[in-house]
C-alpha cells in the first residue's frame, strides 16, 4: 500500500519529468540569451524574464520540427519590453515568438523584426505571435526602414500591434527580390492591429507593401486578413499591393486617411473588407491597377476620399511604361460591392498626358449604392468605354451617365450601422475603447429580393471583418493621434506674473498640459523659449499681455518661441512685440533640425508686429519638420518683412511643411514681402499634398512691388481662399496663383492689387472688383453701405467679422 508521501514523491517525479520534456529555459540576460538560442533543440521554450532589455541583438537561426517548434517567448506578454537599438532576426525553420514588446527605440535604419540574416539565410514555417511594436523611430523621419520583414516561406505575423510609426518606410513588407526561394511564399498577415501612422508628407508611409515593382511579375501568394488598420494615415497606400496572386480579405479599415491599393500585379483577390470613413476627409476605399482582379463583397461606408483616395478607383495606365509606372486595368471584375453614403467613384483618374491607357475588359456589376446626398455617383476622368455595368443598384438622389445601373426603392433595417457619426459614439457599431469592434447583436441589414451589394438578404450574420478580434492579448494602451478620439484631459492652471522673464521661467518649469495665465502688462524676455510638452499660453488681451525683448542685451534672442517636434503651442489673447529689438528674427518657429514627430501650432486673438530684420518673419518652418495643423483665428500680424514661410522643402521630391494650414478672420498688414509661402516641390501622388485654407481674412498693403505675390503656394494640393480680401498693393503682378483642380477662390474681393490667377482646372467664383468701403483701416470692419455686408458665403461680412 502506497503511502502519502510515496504519492507525493510520485507526483514530484512526473512534473520533474514533464519540466525535462517541455526543456523551458528561464534567461535573464543576454549572454544567457544567446547560449539558449545557439543550443536550442526541436520542442525547446525559451523564456526571456520580465524586465527592460536594451540594445538586444536576437539572432534566432535554429530548426524545429513541425510538431516541435523551439519557442521565444516572454515571461509574461508586454512584460518582456525591449529599446534602444534592440532587434530581432529569424532565419531558421519551425520557430515562433511570443510577447515580446519592442518599445520607444530605434534601430538606426534596420528592420526590427526580420524574418531573414541575408540572401541566403531565410526563414520558413516560422512565426511572430502576440508581439507590439510601438513608436520605434528615429531622430529624422526621413531615415528609411521598415518595421517587419517578411522573406522566405510560410511565415506568419499574427495577433500583434504596430502603431506610432513616424519615419518613412512600410510598417510590414513582405519581400521577394533576392532569392527565389521568396517567390510563391505564402505568408499569412492576420488578426493584427495596425493603429494610428501620422501623415509621412513624402513616398513612404504605407502601412502594409507587398513586393516591389522590380517583382511585380512574381506571384507572392500572400493573404492579409481579419486585420485591423485604423488611423493609418502615412500615405495614400494603406496597403501597397505590388505582386501576383495575393488575397486580401475580411480586413477592417477604421478612419483611415487611404486606399487599399493594388498598385502592380496580377490576380489579387480583394473580398469582404469593410471600409469606414466616418464622413472624415481623404478617407478611402480601393484602388484598382493591373490586371485579373477579383474585387467582390467589399463594404465602404462614408467615405469621403476623391481622385485617388475614392471608394473605388479605377486607374488609367500607361502605354509600354516602365515597371514601376502604371499599367493598363484589364481583365477586372468588380462585383458584389455596398457602398452606402460614399463619394463617387473615380473612373480612368490619373488620365493625363502619360497616363492615357484606359481600362479594358473590365466588368462592375451587382452593385449596391446607397446616399442620402444629391451628387454624380460616377466621376469620369477618360473614356469609359472598356468598363461595362451591369445590374447596378442605387437609392438615393443620384446621377449616373452610364447604362447599367437602375434605381431602386429598399426597406432597411439598423440604417444607423451605416452612418456612424465617430468610432466613440453609442451607435450600433460599438467599438470598445480597444478598438475591438465586438459587438454582435445587428438584426438586419437589407430586406429585399435584390441580388446585389455586399450584403446578402436575409444575412443576419455581422460580416467577418467587424467580429474579429485583432492585436496583441494582452492590455496595451492604443496611440491617440486626434483630438477628436484623444480623451480630454484638464489643463492645470499656472498663473504668471508681469516682469522680467516671469515667463521664461514658467515655460521651463512647465509640465504637460500646463495652461500659463498672464496677467495685463509687460514681459520681458531675454533669451528664447522653448516649447517641448502640450501647453497653452492665455493672456488678458490684445495690447493689455505685451511680450517683448529687453534692451540692453549683449546678444539679442533669434526668437521667441520654439516649437519642439511632438509638441502642442497655443497662444492667445496677447500681443508678441519684436520692434524693441533690431535684431530678432522671428516670433515662432519649428525645431531647427529634421524630426521624427509633427507638431500643433494655434493662435487665437494674436497681435504680432515689428519682424523687420533681414530674412525674418513671424513664422519659420525649418526643413525637414512637419506640422500636423497651424491654425491660425482671429489675429492680426503685421509690420513685418514675411509673414509664414513654409517654403524650405526645395529638394522637389514632393515634401512639404505642414498637412494642415487653416487661417481665418486674420489681418495680414504692411509685410514687406509675402504673407504665406508655403512651397512643395516635384510630384508625389502618395501624399496629400497640403491644404491651405483661407477664410474671411485682409491682405493690406502685402508684397506691394512688380515680383510680390501675396501667397506663395507652389504645387500646395488643396487650396481655398474665401470671403476674403486683397487690397493696396498696386505695384504687384498678381494677388496669388492657383494651379490644379483642388485649388479655388470664392466670394473675394480684388482692390488695387494684383490679380488672382488660376490654370490647371483651378476656379474663380464671384470675385468682386470693387473698393470694399472700411469704416477704418485699423481695424478693417466694414461701413453699413458697403456691398460686402452680409455677402459671404456664410451670411456673414466679407473679410473681417467683428
Amino acid at each position: 500500500m502506497k503511502t502519502n508521501r510515496d504519492i507525493i514523491l510520485g507526483v514530484l517525479l512526473c512534473l520533474c519529468t514533464l519540466s525535462v520534456f517541455a526543456n523551458d529555459i528561464l534567461v535573464g540576460n543576454n549572454n544567457e540569451l544567446k547560449s539558449a538560442l545557439e543550443n536550442a533543440k526541436p520542442g525547446d521554450v525559451i523564456v526571456m524574464a520580465d524586465k527592460i532589455w536594451t540594445d538586444v541583438s536576437i539572432k534566432f537561426s535554429s530548426k524545429g520540427l513541425p510538431d516541435k517548434p523551439i519557442k521565444l517567448k516572454a515571461q509574461t506578454p508586454g512584460k518582456v519590453i525591449l529599446n534602444g537599438t534592440s532587434r530581432l532576426l529569424i532565419y531558421g525553420e519551425n520557430l515562433e515568438v511570443e510577447g515580446l514588446w519592442f518599445k520607444e527605440g530605434n534601430t538606426e535604419g534596420k528592420a526590427v523584426i526580420s524574418f531573414k540574416k541575408n540572401a541566403n539565410e531565410l526563414a520558413k514555417y516560422c512565426r511572430v505571435t502576440n508581439c507590439a511594436i510601438t513608436n520605434y523611430n528615429p531622430s529624422d523621419r526621413s531615415i528609411q526602414y521598415q518595421w517587419i520583414e517578411l522573406w522566405g516561406k510560410n511565415n506568419r505575423v499574427d495577433h500583434s500591434s504596430f502603431f506610432g510609426k513616424t519615419n518613412r518606410g512600410p510598417v510590414l513588407i513582405v519581400g521577394l527580390k533576392g532569392n527565389p526561394e521568396n517567390y510563391e511564399n505564402n505568408h499569412r498577415i492576420d488578426k493584427n492591429y495596425f493603429g494610428f501612422r501620422p501623415a509621412l508628407g513624402s513616398n513612404g508611409g504605407e502601412t502594409i507593401r507587398i513586393g516591389t515593382s522590380h517583382t511585380a511579375m512574381e506571384s507572392s501568394r500572400t493573404i492579409v486578413e481579419e486585420n485591423v488598420f485604423e488611423h493609418c494615415n502615412g500615405e495614400v497606400e494603406i496597403i501597397s499591393n505590388k505582386t501576383c496572386d495575393n488575397i486580401i480579405r475580411n480586413n477592417l479599415f477604421l478612419e483611415s486617411e487611404g486606399v487599399l491599393t493594388l498598385r502592380h500585379g496580377n490576380r489579387c483577390l480583394v473580398e469582404g473588407n469593410v471600409f469606414f470613413g466616418n464622413n472624415k476627409p481623404h478617407t478611402g476605399g480601393i484602388r484598382v491597377i493591373n490586371e485579373g482582379h477579383l474585387i467582390q463583397n467589399n463594404l465602404m461606408i462614408g467615405l469621403t476620399g476623391d481622385g485617388f483616395r475614392g471608394p473605388l478607383v479605377i486607374m488609367n495606365g500607361v502605354p509600354n511604361g516602365p515597371a514601376n509606372r502604371y499599367n493598363q486595368v484589364k481583365d477586372v471584375l468588380i462585383q458584389n460591392n455596398t457602398f452606402i453614403n460614399c463619394s463617387p467613384l473615380q473612373l480612368c483618374e490619373g488620365s493625363d498626358t502619360e497616363r492615357t491607357a484606359t481600362p479594358e475588359n473590365t466588368i462592375v456589376a451587382n452593385n449596391l449604392f446607397y446616399g442620402t446626398k444629391a451628387m454624380e455617383l460616377l466621376d469620369v476622368s477618360d473614356d469609359i468605354s472598356g468598363i461595362t455595368f451591369s445590374g447596378n443598384k442605387f437609392q438615393g438622389n443620384y446621377q449616373v451617365q452610364a447604362k447599367g445601373f437602375s434605381k431602386v426603392n429598399l426597406a432597411w433595417d439598423n440604417i444607423e450601422f451605416y452612418s456612424v457619426p465617430s468610432v466613440s459614439s453609442d451607435s450600433i457599431l460599438e467599438v470598445k475603447p480597444t478598438y475591438r469592434p465586438l459587438r454582435t447583436d445587428l438584426t438586419g441589414t437589407v430586406r429585399t429580393q435584390l441580388r446585389a451589394g455586399a450584403v446578402i438578404p436575409g444575412n443576419k450574420k455581422l460580416p467577418v471583418a467587424l467580429t474579429t478580434n485583432s492585436g496583441v492579448l494582452w492590455e496595451l494602451q492604443k496611440a491617440t493621434p486626434t483630438e477628436s478620439i484623444k480623451p480630454k484631459q484638464a489643463y492645470k492652471v499656472v498663473k504668471v506674473a508681469p516682469g522680467e522673464n516671469t515667463l521664461v521661467n514658467a515655460i521651463k518649469k512647465a509640465r504637460d498640459y500646463n495652461l500659463l495665465e498672464l496677467q495685463e502688462g509687460e514681459y520681458i524676455i531675454n533669451r528664447p523659449m522653448q516649447i517641448s510638452s502640450n501647453m497653452i499660453i492665455n493672456g488678458a488681451g490684445k495690447g493689455r499681455t505685451i511680450i517683448k525683448i529687453a534692451k540692453g542685451l549683449d546678444k539679442d534672442p533669434f526668437y521667441f518661441f520654439k516649437v519642439t517636434e511632438g509638441s502642442s503651442l497655443e497662444i492667445k489673447n496677447l500681443e508678441i512685440d519684436g520692434t524693441s529689438s533690431k535684431k530678432i528674427r522671428y516670433a515662432i518657429v519649428s525645431q531647427n533640425t529634421p524630426t521624427s514627430n509633427s507638431y500643433k501650432l494655434k493662435m487665437d486673438d494674436v497681435f504680432i508686429h515689428g519682424f523687420n530684420d533681414d530674412g525674418g518673419a513671424i513664422f519659420k518652418a525649418y526643413k525637414g519638420t512637419f506640422a500636423d495643423t497651424i491654425q491660425i483665428k482671429n489675429s492680426r500680424f503685421e509690420n513685418a518683412l514675411r509673414g509664414l514661410n513654409l517654403g524650405y522643402e526645395k529638394d522637389d521630391v514632393g515634401k512639404y511643411n505642414a498637412e494642415v494650414i487653416d487661417i481665418s478672420n486674420t489681418i495680414f498688414k504692411d509685410i514687406e514681402q509675402f504673407a504665406i509661402n508655403f512651397y512643395r516641390g516635384g510630384n508625389d501622388e502618395s501624399t496629400l499634398g497640403g491644404q491651405l485654407n483661407i477664410d474671411h481674412c485682409v491682405f493690406y498693403n502685402v508684397y506691394n512691388n512688380e515680383k510680390g505675390r501675396a501667397l506663395r503656394t507652389n504645387g500646395i494640393v488643396y487650396v481655398t481662399i474665401s470671403n476674403s480680401i486683397f487690397a493696396e498693393s498696386p505695384f504687384s503682378k498678381y494677388s496669388a496663383i492657383l494651379k490644379g483642380v483642388n485649388n479655388k477662390v470664392l466670394n473675394t474681393v480684388v482692390y488695387n492689387s494684383g490679380e488672382l490667377r488660376v490654370s490647371s482646372k483651378a476656379k474663380l467664383e464671384n470675385i468682386i472688383y470693387s473698393n470694399p468701403k472700411w469704416s477704418d483701416r485699423d481695424t478693417f470692419l466694414l461701413k453699413d453701405n458697403s456691398q460686402l455686408k452680409n455677402a459671404a458665403s456664410d451670411g456673414k461680412d466679407i473679410g473681417i467679422i467683428d
